[in-house]
């Protein structure tokens, strides 16, 4: 048994929490989500390798690519490499080895980097492609990819989350507004069917797992939810309040692609005693009170680009220490502000915790970031809860335009994994 099987044994064992918003006492523990465990180690990223800000998906024996890349601010050449955990539906680790999940062979080091240039702050960017000829998946589900240094899995860098589907059933599905009280002005209610045909479902209520998230976001993530008609070769999900999410609004942004002229959302630029940039964005303002309306944003993601140079930015974007403020009358009690966002990670933790100004009446944040055009929002974590609640500060509409994805997980009889059996992307503003 991996010593990563044995961590998840001894949590399962004395009910310690196995996600958390913030650090374990050992953080140099595998976890199964998006996680930095060192501070040299910036902008991780994992999409598929057509565009940088599309998801962590690849369909099963597909000839797509996902591209995992990040930054060492240590900027210097070090001996990385990756390996692979092949997950169940909740993101534990699942009972399969490696070789019951994986053909060929089970990590690969990390070849490709480029130091940076032009920039004041050094670093070294890393890449790698996979799957690789000589490194495939033979199963879908979740998985997570970790870096890890000089060949020594214990000398965890980082883990990213990715999944890989099979197309064996249908869903379909689509956005209306919730029903009931100011409900209807608010949220969003997700309605759909699974459609089976020749693909045998064994007892949808224990066997079957869907999971429903909003823009990416894992702490809002909706589960357990269970069918309200069942159909010889159809399910229907319909009437389950538990697949209405709160519309929230459309994203904050700002964009630092160029570092020698003020966009539209910045109040000042300059370097400090260390000769690095900073970064000092327009007071934010609650817009709980506010009306809807609507622009295009990339609901929380963030693209890398510097229009100051003329090579690649993924070598020649800059670093720069981005000042955030929120104006807010009284510091809250019983929890605590964040930005949220992509460039989080979609996690609330101590990096992007925000801490009240009782001079200035608000509250502020600093996070390191590379140069790039960025969405984000303001949530509020109220004390021993796990999902953010962005309607203090963003309001919540139900016109607000939303990415969903329908995860379909399906565990056959005989079997201890779960497969990932379909997957349904669709948009709050587009009927697809």
């Amino acid at each position: 048994m991996t010593h990563f099987k044995l961590f998840f044994l001894y949590l399962t064992i004395y009910g310690l929490p196995i996600f958390c918003q913030d650090d374990y006492v050992n953080d140099d523990q595998l976890r199964y989500e998006d996680w930095v465990y060192k501070s040299n180690i910036k902008t991780a990223l994992l999409h598929e390798s057509s565009w940088d800000n599309a998801a962590a998906i690849l369909p099963l024996n597909g000839a797509e690519k996902l591209e995992l890349s990040f930054d060492d601010l240590d900027a210097d050449k070090k001996n990385y490499s990756i390996s692979f955990v092949h997950c169940n539906a909740n993101w534990e680790p699942s009972d399969l080895m490696s070789s019951e999940y994986m053909v060929g062979f089970y990590e690969a080091n990390i070849l490709n980097f480029a130091y940076s240039t032009v920039t004041l702050q050094k670093y070294t960017h890393y890449s790698i492609l996979f799957p690789q000829a000589n490194m495939q998946f033979s199963k879908s589900g979740n998985y997570i990819v970790y870096v890890y240094l000089d060949n020594n899995k214990d000398k965890l860098i980082l883990t990213k989350r990715f999944m890989i589907f099979e197309d064996k059933i249908t869903v379909m599905a689509n956005i209306r507004q919730a029903i009931g009280n100011d409900e209807q002005y608010e949220k969003q209610h997700i309605e759909f069917s699974i459609l089976n045909g020749a693909y045998e479902l064994t007892n949808p209520f224990t066997d079957l797992k869907v999971i429903i998230t909003q823009n990416n976001r894992w702490d809002n993530a909706i589960n357990n939810i269970k069918p309200t008609f069942v159909e010889p070769r159809q399910l229907t999900y319909s009437l389950d309040d538990k697949s209405t999410f709160t519309g929230g609004n459309e994203f904050r942004y700002f964009d630092t692609r160029s570092l020698r002229t003020y966009t539209e959302r910045v109040e000042s630029i300059y370097k400090d005693s260390s000769y690095k940039y900073n970064l000092v964005l327009k007071r934010d303002e609650p817009r709980s009170y506010k009306g809807y309306s609507f622009y295009n944003d990339l609901n929380g993601g963030y693209l890398i680009k510097n229009q100051d140079a003329l090579g690649s930015p993924d070598s020649e974007a800059d670093y720069v220490m981005v000042h955030f403020f929120l104006a807010y009358d009284n510091a809250q009690s019983e929890g605590n502000f964040y930005v949220l966002g992509k460039l989080t990670d979609w996690r609330l933790g101590k990096s992007n915790r925000m801490t009240y100004n009782y001079k200035r009446f608000g509250y502020e944040c600093d996070i390191l970031m590379k140069q790039g055009y960025y969405n984000y929002t303001f949530v509020f974590l109220k004390d021993k809860q796990k999902a953010g609640d962005e309607t203090l500060t963003e309001g919540s509409h139900w016109e607000t335009e939303n990415d969903y994805a329908i995860y379909v997980y399906h565990r056959q009889r005989g079997t201890y994994y779960d497969q990932l059996v379909a997957i349904r992307r669709l948009n709050s503003m587009r009927k697809n």
